[in-house]
């Protein structure tokens, strides 16, 4: 794919505000319109994928989709990617799970806690029913471990983790807890010719700042320098936020509007030295369950995350 392909005028934008088009422009190659065989291998044995999506109201959400290894797979030409249902893990509450229609944009970051890779890409799909669904895809690309947590998934454990599903507008006390032990999160984007978009974001807990009951701040750490989610927010402030309870295996989804902000580094809330962040204003969220039959253990911190916020 070539630059004019890979890059809108969001992307190219922000690029420019931030002295790395550069980069961007030597990483575009990296960016493919299908899965080459290496990356069809690694989708085959995973089991964990965050996904995005913008449901009839034009409200974006972003969730984590589980399953057994095998739930994810790619076809032979690398142009689709198959959910299976039978293997997926999946609670029925989940916000992505219940909006997604054939023919609608997909986003889907398919990571490897455990090693720290993993496979971004978007499309559309191209079939929703009882079996799952299929991808088109439309992008493909590796994307680098920084601010991965390394956690190792155990799975098979006995049932009877909480089902209990909240929904709400203003983030009350719990959720407030939640956002402040939370070191990974996931947000979704979306461009209206160029579709959707999925990327992770972490740091140590903390990171996510709650400015308000309604207001989100997220730094924006050094990255690969193609401005894929900011690059979005320039064209569309729709944003869909999920952010990951490892330990009580939960996952609140937030849906809102995002706004970059530029040279404003907080020392009480370190953006790594870039002093970039973004806004995120929330105005529905829902909590629900991971699967209860799957538990995570924390292995190692990032060695990427920036310092701790101050006090």
């Amino acid at each position: 794919m070539s630059e004019t392909d890979v890059f809108h005028a969001g992307e190219i934008a922000v690029q420019e505000r931030t002295g790395e088009r550069p980069i961007a422009r030597r990483l575009c190659t990296m960016i493919g319109d299908r899965l080459v065989e290496g990356a069809r291998a690694f989708l085959s044995h995973q089991g964990t994928a965050a996904v995005g999506a913008a449901g009839p109201d034009g409200a974006l959400w972003a969730s984590l989709w589980c399953g057994a290894p095998g739930f994810l797979r790619g076809d032979e030409h690398g142009e689709r990617v198959q959910v299976v249902s039978a293997l997926d893990g999946t609670s029925a509450a989940d916000p992505v799970r219940r909006i997604i229609r054939a023919g609608d944009p997909l986003g889907l970051l398919v990571i490897d806690f455990e090693t720290r890779r993993r496979l971004r890409g978007n499309g559309t799909a191209s079939r929703v029913d009882t079996t799952g669904l299929d991808l088109r895809a439309r992008e493909a690309c590796g994307n680098c471990i920084k601010y991965i947590q390394r956690r190792q998934r155990t799975d098979g454990l006995p049932g009877g983790a909480t089902t209990r599903v909240t929904h709400g507008r203003a983030l009350d006390g719990e959720r407030r807890r939640l956002i402040a032990q939370a070191d990974t999160a996931f947000v979704a984007s979306i461009h209206p010719e160029r579709g959707l978009d999925v990327s992770h974001r972490g740091g140590r807990p903390g990171f996510v700042h709650l400015a308000d009951e309604r207001t989100l701040r997220i730094p924006d750490y050094p990255g690969n320098g193609m401005f894929q989610t900011l690059g979005n927010f320039e064209i569309d402030t729709r944003a869909g936020l999920a952010l990951i309870d490892f330990e009580r295996r939960r996952v609140l989804s937030l849906t809102g509007h995002a706004v970059a902000i530029f040279g404003a580094e907080d020392p009480g809330h370190p953006a790594g030295g870039n002093g970039r962040y973004w806004s995120f204003t929330v105005e529905r969220w829902v909590e629900f369950s991971l699967p209860s039959t799957m538990a995570w253990t924390l292995v190692e911190r990032s060695p990427f995350n920036p310092p701790a916020p101050r006090p």
